[in-house]
């Protein structure tokens, strides 16, 4: 494709020759003389002029730089936008694998894909355009929507519901059993019964080896737009928001609810039974043990606003230091109030 046409295609201004052939998309420093770069983060600025690359995404023109220019207002979103162009996921044909087991009750949509060693329970529903990957699981009554895309080892469990355009990767566990116990008299644990159910929403992609447990009772839910990451884990009855991003390796204790486009970066730990309102932020590593306000921005643990946070932790090497001097002056002040009697005295 020459360059003329990506622009085209991609809605850029070109600036630059156009007729450019063009045949990937990489990043910057490994970009070589037929493909196309972004420049996304203006702390990358710098390495501008040492790319090899045939041309540049950018937001607004750069002088005196060597590749064509692609003038885009969203340059990150042109470039994933450009990936897609030159490179597709293999698309497994339509059909059902002989190796594959799908009851004889379940209903299966136009055109899906099921893979060898899947599985598919009675009375399951899924929709049209489906891909079941090798070892995928579907445990009977759940109900799946449109372009449900599971890779191999994912599992819905009984009674599930999943929404459309829905991606599971490798090993993503929907709506296994929360974690439910009563300690008897004697320190035994009695399993509750987890009767309750996962629902994830259209349009949402939950990335390898995460766990959305199904609740106790009534629902576990993950709202339209949400992307969770690797090795996350969603406790029962939580309620994920719309367009949340949840990034690795964070946990959310049971009754958790995130409401509309809150961000929790890796590794945050939420302590349960508790609201995190629209648009809240939480940086890597923190701990919340409470409600957050709408808009907050939030780290440490246990966590409070992140610009307090930030001047705290600096200060914080230093204590030391300043236990140091705090007990030198009160030694100081100590010995002048021992003289000032002493001299009172005499």
């Amino acid at each position: 494709m020459n360059l003329s046409d990506l622009a085209a295609r991609l809605g850029c201004e070109l600036r630059g020759d156009g007729s450019i052939e063009i045949t990937g998309v990489a990043g910057m420093e490994h970009a070589g003389a037929t493909e196309i770069t972004s420049l996304h983060n203006p702390k990358y600025a710098p390495k501008v002029k040492h790319t090899r690359a045939a041309a540049i995404l950018v937001k607004t023109f750069l002088e005196d730089i060597r590749p064509a220019q692609l003038i885009s207002k969203n340059p990150y979103l042109d470039f994933a936008r450009a990936l897609e162009l030159f490179y597709q996921p293999p698309q497994p044909a339509p059909g059902i694998h002989p190796l594959a087991y799908v009851a004889p009750t379940a209903r299966i949509g136009e055109n899906a894909s099921i893979g060898p060693f899947a599985v598919v329970g009675e009375n399951v529903v899924i929709g049209r355009d489906a891909v079941l990957h090798p070892h995928v699981v579907i445990y009977e009554g759940a109900t799946i929507g449109d372009r449900f895309l599971a890779h191999s080892h994912a599992s819905v469990r009984e009674h599930c519901r999943v929404g459309n355009r829905v991606i599971l990767q490798n090993n993503v566990v929907v709506g296994g059993d929360g974690f439910g116990f009563v300690k008897r008299a004697d320190g035994t644990h009695y399993k509750i019964v987890q009767s309750g159910v996962t629902v994830i929403e259209d349009d949402v992609e939950i990335q390898t080896l995460t766990s959305i447990d199904r609740a106790t009772t009534g629902e576990t839910r993950v709202k339209r737009g949400a992307k969770i990451d690797s090795l996350v884990q969603v406790g029962h009855a939580c309620v994920v928001g719309e367009d949340n991003i949840i990034c690795s390796q964070t946990g959310l204790a049971g009754s958790s609810i995130l409401e509309k486009n809150v961000l929790l970066a890796g590794q945050v730990g939420i302590s349960g039974h508790l609201t995190i309102h629209d648009n809240a932020v939480i940086y890597a590593q923190s701990g919340i043990g409470g409600d957050v306000e709408a808009g907050a921005v939030m780290s440490g643990s246990p966590a409070f606003e992140a610009r307090e946070w930030l001047r705290a932790i600096t200060a914080f090497p230093k204590l030391p230091v300043l236990l140091r001097t705090m007990r030198q002056l009160e030694k100081r002040v100590a010995e002048l109030e021992a003289g000032a009697v002493k001299h009172s005295h005499a």
